[in-house]
């Protein structure tokens, strides 16, 4: 068990919860949070947001029983934390940039401090939250309320770029990317069960095969995503 540092609203639904401990884990990777007994029966993947010597971070938004009850927790409550597990993103080459969709900014903090140089693009259907600490590590941040962020994004420009946010924007980022050079990664969420590939509850296809969210992904070449398979999650 670990202790909650602080558990804050940024948002309607929108909260950042900071537990203590020194934790080694990549960007794109995500825990198995719990703070309950018996119900909810499964943990919540979260995403890691933020990784310091003595805390890890994680960006969430209220969607059901579970992330309700971790929204109730405060400074000194106890949190069980399972991982890091998932694939995480690959190193990048060349130019890179971030984008995220909404709650998808949650991976991408992780990832502007491993690469301080790329290009952040966040949108966001109301009000934003989280862009401080992308403002406070990057030079280059584009930030959108209302429309779709990737319309500010020009993939000839880049040579990797990831995503994590809604299907539709992700899709969307994919058809930009085709037929310039650059590598799309995207960070897929869905159901999981236990994180560690045992329950096959969060199998999609991609590159023609059964994948497991939890140990193949989450995050996943644009090119090998099935995204008629994704858009009916």
């Amino acid at each position: 068990m670990a202790l909650v540092i602080q558990n804050v609203r940024l948002a309607h639904r929108i909260y950042r919860l900071t537990v203590q401990g020194s934790y080694s884990a990549r960007m794109g990777q995500f825990f198995m949070l719990r703070c309950w007994d018996a119900y909810p029966v499964l943990s919540r993947p979260i995403s890691i947001h933020n990784l310091t010597e003595d805390s890890v971070s994680f960006l969430y938004r209220v969607h059901g029983t579970g992330t309700w009850l971790l929204s109730a927790l405060q400074a000194g409550d106890k949190i069980q934390l399972e991982g890091p597990f998932g694939q995480g993103f690959p190193e990048p080459q060349g130019r890179t940039a971030l984008v995220g969709g909404g709650i998808g900014a949650a991976p991408l903090l992780l990832a502007a401090k491993e690469i301080p140089e790329s290009s952040v693009y966040l949108g966001y259907t109301g009000v934003p939250f989280a862009v401080n600490g992308f403002h406070e590590i990057s030079r280059n941040v584009t930030v959108k309320s209302g429309g779709t962020i990737v319309d500010a994004v020009d993939p000839s420009r880049y040579d990797t770029i990831f995503a994590c946010g809604p299907v539709a924007m992700m899709y969307s980022l994919a058809q930009k990317a085709e037929g310039t050079n650059a590598k799309l990664y995207v960070s897929i969420e869905k159901r999981m069960g236990c994180g560690i590939g045992a329950c096959n509850s969060c199998t999609l296809t991609s590159a023609g095969s059964s994948r497991k969210v939890c140990t193949d992904g989450p995050v996943f070449p644009a090119k090998e995503v099935n995204w008629n398979d994704l858009h009916r999650l």
